[in-house]
């Protein structure tokens, strides 16, 4: 029996609508890269793109448990001598509340040009409002 490889044009992408409010940041991050990278479907391939798209609403008001939320920092190098940024939980959600999703959800995929191409797939948004009524996308619970 042959292993079957779905084609480009056999892919089924659907959308997902996930709503952060609440939700421990690392559960959330889990779940849209499982659908980002396909992993739900039968048809997943590991070297294909399969994935859906997701769009997750209301960014700015995840949650983190314990104390992360005073003592995680994100780390970001100039390129030049000295040149670190140590940037604090509380200010990057204050200030790009889409980028903490992003980059927690970046992390759980593939280091390659597959993952770029699956992360253009996540549209994060700060607020309740999306532009992407016309796709209707299907309500996701992350428990």
């Amino acid at each position: 029996m042959k292993t079957y490889t779905p084609k480009a044009n056999e892919i089924e992408r659907a959308w997902w609508l996930v709503d952060a409010e609440g939700i421990p940041l690392g559960r959330l991050a889990s779940e849209v890269a499982r659908i980002l990278r396909g992993k739900h479907k039968p048809t997943y391939t590991p070297h294909l793109d399969v994935g859906d798209h997701v769009v997750v609403i209301n960014a700015a008001k995840v949650a983190l448990t314990g104390n992360k939320a005073d003592q995680k920092t994100y780390f970001r190098h100039s390129g030049y001598m000295g040149g670190e940024k140590h940037i604090p939980f509380r200010r990057m959600i204050e200030r790009h509340p889409e980028r903490v999703i992003e980059l927690a959800v970046k992390g759980m995929l593939p280091k390659n040009t597959l993952g770029r191409h699956m992360r253009r797939k996540l549209k994060v948004y700060a607020g309740a409002e999306h532009p992407h009524d016309g796709q209707r996308p299907q309500p996701l619970e992350v428990v």
